[in-house]
């Protein structure tokens, strides 16, 4: 499977918290919610409806699958809320039990094996593994050269300071700009895939 990584990030390289004040406070993060004002269907909503699209299975670390688990169950009814809770999921954790998987079609990669479970997904059958959110998850797939495909929604935005999904360890991974769209509001959707070049 290829395995995309799509995030809604800031200039500065923050994905904590876009979604709202609650997300993900760590570290006296305050910004929680900060991608609602550059939010727009046509452009970024396409984007993560396209994403969504041409996914096989759904791949998150434990916060950020805890964070949609208790989201979208409640949504049915809705063609992208439907997707999201049928779609097969894979959620990497070393704390949740079986009787912790209360989103339906939720597959357990306990954390002490998750790169070799990775990198038996990795090289399985079908199409996208899709990761949303998850920084930690991020950038250990980063880390470990199993990314297929980075999608960015660079938010015309600073938030100095906060999680990232960039590896800080010197090491140097070039990339290929795919495709870029811009949206009404600032917001650069960027497709980006690991440099076959040198």
């Amino acid at each position: 499977m290829r395995i995309v990584i799509s995030e809604f990030i800031s200039l500065d390289g923050v994905v904590q918290a876009p979604g709202g004040p609650e997300e993900d406070t760590d570290g006296g993060f305050a910004h929680g919610g900060w991608s609602h004002p550059f939010f727009d269907p046509e452009t970024v909503g396409g984007a993560f409806d396209d994403a969504l699209r041409k996914a096989d299975a759904l791949l998150f670390g434990r916060r950020t699958w805890q964070t949609m688990a208790a989201a979208w169950p409640d949504r049915a009814g809705d063609p992208f809320a439907d997707r999201m809770n049928a779609i097969p999921k894979y959620v990497v954790s070393g704390v949740l039990g079986e009787s912790d998987l209360v989103w339906d079609n939720t597959t357990r990669i306990p954390g002490a094996d998750a790169v070799a479970h990775l990198r038996e997904l990795h090289v399985a059958e079908g199409g996208d593994l899709l990761v949303m959110g998850s920084p930690t998850l991020a950038r250990t797939l980063l880390r470990e050269g199993l990314v297929d495909e980075l999608r960015l929604m660079i938010m015309p935005v600073i938030l100095g300071g906060g999680k990232s999904i960039f590896p800080e360890d010197g090491a140097l991974r070039p990339l290929e700009l795919v495709s870029t769209v811009t949206s009404s509001t600032g917001v650069h959707v960027c497709t980006y895939r690991p440099s076959t070049k040198g």
